[in-house]
């Protein structure tokens, strides 16, 4: 059971890699909602709580790492949210 959660974490929160690296390499992230980042960090918190309560390790490991990704994209926001993304060079 224990490696079905973390299994199921694993994926769920390595979903949000490829948003950030793809923020990272554009520096772009002005189609970022600041709602949805507030309210995605609230509720993956919320589970961090719910798993420490609960003892429960896949649930608050996989919210662990992911907030910790979507608090990146936060401070990516933060830094180039205004920014245009960089055009490629033409040659």
């Amino acid at each position: 059971m224990t490696v079905l959660g973390l299994f199921a974490g694993a994926l769920t929160t390595l979903s949000f890699l490829p948003q950030v690296l793809r923020t990272i390499r554009t520096r772009s992230a002005h189609d970022l909602s600041w709602m949805w980042l507030l309210m995605m960090s609230a509720g993956m918190t919320a589970w961090c709580v719910y798993g420490l309560l609960r003892t429960d390790v896949p649930v608050f490991v996989a919210n662990v790492i992911a907030l910790t990704l979507v608090g990146t994209l936060a401070g990516l926001k933060a830094r180039h949210g205004r920014t245009t993304a960089i055009q490629p060079v033409s040659q």
